[in-house]
């Protein structure tokens, strides 16, 4: 039976397509939010880093640029470097004393950054599948 099952669901291309929507998806909510209200404070904490306050811009192709490219299917390689990339800033500017830190409920602080940047890296090595602009 569960031979029979794991034939009649296998589509690979189908998950290649689940995993791209959803990252590409709710990554999209954190850029809605950059949008709606500005990036002032992370400009501020560029520049209290000795940075340029403008790097503060490119939050904008990781969350809302890159996760449209993710849904659509479009360059989805490029689209998950720019989001995993733009976790490890996250983890770097504002979370770095998070690491070794649990929530009161025993999660780990920075699970959900890190499973986007392992779910980019798996859509990276995966690719967009068949269900894409790119069609590969």
């Amino acid at each position: 039976m569960e031979a029979v099952l794991s034939k009649t669901f296998q589509n690979e291309d189908m998950s290649k397509l689940v995993l791209r929507v959803a990252v590409g998806f709710l990554m999209l909510f954190h850029g809605v939010a950059k949008i709606t209200g500005g990036v002032g404070f992370l400009e501020g904490m560029f520049s209290s880093m000795g940075l340029p306050a403008f790097f503060a811009y490119g939050v904008y192709l990781g969350e809302v640029v890159a996760p449209i490219m993710l849904i659509i299917g479009y360059k989805v390689r490029l689209a998950s470097i720019l989001v995993a990339g733009t976790m490890i800033v996250a983890i770097a500017m504002a979370h770095s004393g998070d690491i070794f830190t649990l929530t009161k409920h025993g999660a780990w602080a920075i699970e959900l950054l890190v499973f986007y940047i392992l779910a980019s890296v798996a859509i990276f090595f995966q690719g967009a599948g068949k269900y894409s602009i790119d069609k590969n």
